[in-house]
């Protein structure tokens, strides 16, 4: 649907009224105008997409934030990379560019140059809560251990936080822009090293984007195996989330367990494909295993998380720690746009693998929810949804042995001669996972649009953390556990 940018904010209302949800922002520079497209997903495989131009001369566009809370982030992030101003806008700071950004620098714009040098104020502003009581603790945005910057600032009475501030995108590594110009081939494997641990869900739903646009038809084969290894990456990451947060109460104990499980997963990983983080499996049109899965390594996961989670949350001291402590109400999740489990914990079923399918996943699948929004239910919805995932994956493996492997179709010759778009949504473990891509006549990418759900979930998280003790948000912050690549592209 192409729409002049008078008519946007009508025709974007009527989308979300249609009670579908804005997943994607992309925008693309051309010779006179920008072309700004806007994604909207539904259940039943519903998508739309509304286009609008802003000149190049004059280039804004109506704020939609009043309309949509994730419209108002992607607003920012289009006027940090491209320049384009949104009206009106009820919050025209720098989202993606720090202060020390040079003005008129945006990223990708065709012609810009990275500045020698960043110069000036490295701080950010924040809204500072005064009052009698009331003192600040700065986090980050260096922390002990392996975990990558994000800046957060507690503003405190007592040990009772009254407002977290986080301020995030201190490695912004420009992935968008290294697509421009790749092979459709060579773009997976930037795609798999996004986020490290979602390597599955981002090149698969790069290249889901990419056949798209060129029309190829995945046989059904390869679609099962692609689901299968999807699951396998929820799989030992689940378990791994499950570790920490009991790790973050206190039961270390039950984290080593959890951990030699992922250690085995992960071996398994590389038995499975060659690589411990799945990489390499996937192909354009294709998807391969190198040796049949463990389906007893699988049943005996399953088994052991199941055993974990019943003798963590039966002593009082874990369950105390877990239940109502970081609480995002349903109403708030729905408002926010989170995604994944974050979602699911708070009574919002949103879920890729139902609403957006690509394989049928079998009889064992299921949507998990919980309705209290705390960090026992982000728990309680990891611990089911590992036993799912085994189920599923067993039924694929079954289904896939009695398979026989198909070559993909040839491109559509039928495409658009000068510029072809393609949409790849998939349901990575942290939740929906959104690419678009634009290929131009001579196969090479000329856009790829990234959204990560780390980034609709990551503005619940201070939400969540209203009333919460200043010891609780380790855990509040583990049972996000959003991702920062993935979130600062």
């Amino acid at each position: 649907m192409k729409v002049t940018r008078e008519e946007l904010p009508e025709a974007v209302a009527e989308q979300l009224l249609a009670g579908l949800r804005l997943a994607l922002v992309s925008a693309r520079e051309d010779a006179k105008v920008f072309e700004v497209t806007y994604v909207f997903l539904g259940s039943n495989s519903d998508r739309v997409e509304v286009a609008t131009e802003a000149p190049r001369q004059r280039p804004w566009l109506p704020t939609l934030a009043g309309l949509s809370y994730q419209a108002g982030r992607f607003e920012r992030e289009l006027h940090d990379l491209f320049g384009i101003v949104a009206l009106d806008h009820p919050q025209p700071f720098r989202l993606v560019r720090h202060a020390h950004w040079p003005a008129g620098f945006y990223p990708l714009l065709r012609h810009a140059k990275t500045p020698n040098e960043f110069r000036g104020n490295t701080g950010f502003p924040f809204v500072e809560v005064a009052g009698k009581g009331v003192y600040e603790i700065p986090v980050g945005p260096v922390h002990a251990g392996l975990i990558e910057p994000g800046h957060f600032r507690f503003s405190v009475v007592g040990e009772t936080i009254v407002r977290m501030y986080q301020r995030l995108y201190f490695v912004h590594r420009g992935v968008e822009r290294l697509f421009i110009g790749r092979t459709v081939e060579s773009g997976i494997e930037l795609a798999e090293r996004i986020s490290g641990d979602t390597a599955i869900g981002h090149s698969l739903a790069y290249l889901m984007a990419v056949e798209d646009a060129l029309g190829i038809v995945v046989g059904e084969r390869a679609r099962l195996i692609r689901a299968l290894l999807l699951e396998f990456e929820r799989l030992y990451n689940h378990v791994n989330d499950i570790g920490a947060i009991l790790n973050d109460t206190g039961f270390a104990i039950a984290n080593q367990q959890a951990g030699a499980l992922r250690e085995k997963l992960l071996r398994h990983n590389a038995h499975l494909t060659g690589h411990r983080l799945l990489r390499g499996a996937l192909s354009l049109g294709g998807a391969e295993l190198r040796a049949e899965p463990d389906l007893a390594l699988v049943a005996e996961t399953a088994q052991r998380v199941a055993q974990l989670a019943a003798v963590a949350t039966s002593n009082s001291l874990v369950a105390n720690r877990l239940n109502t402590t970081a609480v995002l109400a349903g109403e708030q999740a729905q408002r926010l746009g989170v995604l994944g489990y974050v979602a699911r914990a708070s009574g919002v079923g949103i879920d890729a693998r139902a609403d957006q399918p690509f394989v049928d996943l079998g009889p064992d699948f299921r949507v998990v929810t919980r309705a209290d929004g705390d960090v026992r239910a982000r728990f309680d919805v990891r611990v089911e949804e590992v036993a799912v995932s085994a189920a599923v994956i067993a039924d694929l493996t079954g289904r896939i042995a009695n398979r026989q492997a198909a070559a993909p179709t040839e491109p559509n010759p039928d495409r658009p001669a000068e510029l072809a778009a393609g949409l790849g949504v998939v349901e990575a473990w942290r939740g929906t996972l959104v690419h678009r891509v634009e290929i131009d006549a001579g196969g090479k990418l000329r856009r790829v649009k990234v959204v990560d759900p780390s980034f609709c979930t990551w503005p619940g998280l201070p939400v969540a953390l209203a009333d919460v003790i200043v010891p609780d948000f380790p855990l509040a912050n583990k049972s996000f556990n959003c991702s920062y690549a993935g979130n600062d592209l």
